[in-house]
């Protein structure tokens, strides 16, 4: 992890790496950004600026928002395909790395395997950022941050988040833990997030007040609590164990019954949802729900993180 010249990370690979007060103005920026863009004012902080974006996943959100992002912050993304780069078959991901960073201002990775955004950071000379890995996805807690704090004081609120402890819950947990505020984690035993993930955590939570609970009872975590949190039991490249997923995260599933536990909870989901597996339609399109403006911040808290990147680069 290398410092930028006023003292962040380099790359936004894990909210772990970086400190309160920095993702503090991050989220100040995107709550800014936000609004600037429904006042319909252009902002061009990022003008002369170029962003790859390579995808080894499918993607909607994350494609989308961060070409619209740096196209209404002035600059240009190239979306770079798998097939076209062959990272691993024509060349390495060193080599990669120090390629682009002749050619643009940053990089957005979209990859299965974490280590492979580590590598890319490690080799390039400009910001790498995280846009999901099966370890990790901090540009989604933020925009998850920014959606709660739209509403509440994070440090009042209780987050419960109910299914598979993903790389969504991963970094659900890191921000909560850096930030501070109460989240309740209720996922079946073997299906926590890992252990290194964890224990970061739980070395993030004490410096900064953060409770957190663990569970197997998703009533235990929902009762009472401000937002619930969903995503899919089933993430990209785990289909082959969709049918035992399906089994086992049954009793997580939100649904109006789970929900009577948290009369007042607003409802949270990452996109794209499993319609009638870890969420019912009436849940999903009910009043409580704000996953959509959760997407929608998605812009503009990417846009804020390309800022605070990209303008150092």
């Amino acid at each position: 992890m290398t410092a930028a010249r006023d003292g962040h990370p380099k790359d936004f690979l894990s909210l772990a790496d970086w400190s309160a007060d920095r993702l503090a103005a991050i989220l100040a920026r995107a709550h800014e950004l936000k609004r600037l863009h429904h006042r319909g004012e252009t902002v061009q902080t990022l003008c002369g600026r170029t962003l790859a974006m390579y995808f080894e996943k499918p993607s909607l959100r994350t494609h989308v928002t961060f070409e619209a992002g740096m196209t209404q912050l002035g600059g240009h993304a190239i979306l770079l395909r798998p097939d076209q780069v062959g990272i691993g078959t024509r060349e390495t991901a060193a080599d990669v790395a120090r390629n682009l960073s002749r050619w643009v201002h940053g990089i957005v990775a979209r990859t299965y395997d974490h280590a492979l955004v580590e590598e890319l950071a490690a080799a390039a000379s400009v910001p790498v950022i995280n846009g999901l890995t099966d370890l990790l996805h901090p540009c989604q807690a933020m925009a998850d941050l920014q959606t709660i704090t739209e509403r509440a004081e994070l440090s009042k609120s209780a987050v419960a988040y109910v299914g598979d402890g993903n790389n969504v819950a991963s970094s659900l947990l890191n921000a909560i833990s850096v930030l501070g505020g109460e989240l309740r984690l209720a996922t079946p035993a073997t299906h926590r997030p890992p252990p290194s993930v964890r224990k970061r955590a739980a070395e993030l939570a004490a410096r900064s007040g953060a409770r957190v609970l663990w569970t197997e009872d998703p009533v235990e975590a929902v009762r009472g609590a401000h937002f619930v949190y969903t995503d899919v039991w089933t993430s990209m490249g785990q289909e082959d164990e969709s049918e035992q997923r399906r089994a086992l995260f049954e009793p997580f599933q939100l649904n109006a019954r789970l929900l009577a536990h948290a009369p007042d909870a607003k409802i949270l989901h990452c996109l794209p949802a499993h319609r009638g597996e870890e969420i019912t339609d009436d849940v999903l399109d009910g009043p409580r729900s704000i996953v959509f403006d959760q997407a929608e911040n998605r812009l503009h808290a990417q846009k804020a993180i390309l800022e605070a990147l990209l303008t150092q680069a």
